[in-house]
This record gives structure tokens, C-alpha cells and sequence, in this order.
């Protein structure tokens, strides 16, 4: 199998038991690009048109995310204190709580990888990925490698 296509592979299905692991604690109405939004707004707050920015999408996309996720109550706008004309996004406790939850979920399965595979292995694999990564010409690693291709 080619090398690409095994790590699309790879991160498919780490992605397919992260979204079973949240349905389990009750998160089960997200989408594709929330995970990359809330990385973002996990920074801070930020316009719709910055978050596009951030993540490289049209300000359409964004747009429709933003939707998405206030309508799945994860993102309130909120009047940037400035400029009440300004809408900032920000993540709601709902959303805090499922990035405990997902966050809780990359640690036990790296711990499960390590018990499976060894600690040495697992940290090889971990070295190896984050030398691709910082290839990156995104300066926070969000854009391009987080977002669906």
C-alpha cells in the first residue's frame, strides 16, 4: 500500500473512534470541519472572516461552520467591546467540554498504542509525524493540515 495513502487510512479511522468515543458521551451532532474550528477558536476569539483566514477556507465556509456550530450550540457571537458591530466567536462550555473529552480520548489512545506497540515505537511514529507536520507553510499547522482535503 502506498505510504499516503496508509496514513490517510491511518487517520480515517483514528477519526472514526474519536466521533464514536464523543457519540459515547453525548456529542454526536458534529461535522467534519468543527474539530478544526475549534482548534482555532480554542486561541481565542476571532471574526468569521478571521477564522477563514486562520483556516484557509472562503469566507462562505467559514460562514457556514460558524452557522453549523452556533446552531449545535458550541460558538455564541458575541459584540467585540470596540466595535459592537463586530461579531466575535467564541466557544460555549458545550464546546469546552467536548474538547475535554476529545482531548481525553488522544491521550488514552496514544497510551493504548504504547501498550500495544511499545513506548519507543509510539514515540518514533510521534517524531516521525511532527517532522511532516512542520513542513507546513501554515504557521499554526491548522490550515492545510487539519483541513479536509
Amino acid at each position: 500500500m502506498d505510504f499516503g495513502v496508509l496514513l490517510g487510512l491511518a487517520y480515517n479511522q483514528f477519526v472514526a473512534e474519536l466521533h464514536e468515543h464523543l457519540a459515547e458521551h453525548g456529542f454526536t451532532d458534529l461535522r467534519p470541519t468543527f474539530g478544526y474550528a475549534f482548534k482555532v477558536l480554542a486561541i481565542g476569539p476571532i471574526t468569521t472572516s478571521g477564522l477563514a483566514g486562520k483556516l484557509e477556507i472562503t469566507p462562505q465556509g467559514a460562514a457556514k461552520t460558524v452557522e453549523e456550530m452556533v446552531a449545535a450550540g458550541y460558538v455564541e457571537r458575541v459584540p467585540d467591546p470596540a466595535d459592537g458591530r463586530v461579531k466575535m466567536l467564541h466557544l460555549t462550555d458545550a464546546a469546552r467540554a467536548l474538547m475535554a473529552v476529545a482531548h481525553d480520548f488522544h491521550v488514552d489512545y496514544e497510551r493504548r498504542m504504547a501498550a500495544e506497540l511499545g513506548e519507543a515505537r509510539v514515540a518514533t511514529l510521534r517524531e516521525a509525524l511532527t517532522a511532516v507536520v512542520a513542513r507546513s507553510d501554515s504557521p499554526e499547522g491548522l490550515a492545510r493540515t487539519l483541513r479536509q482535503l
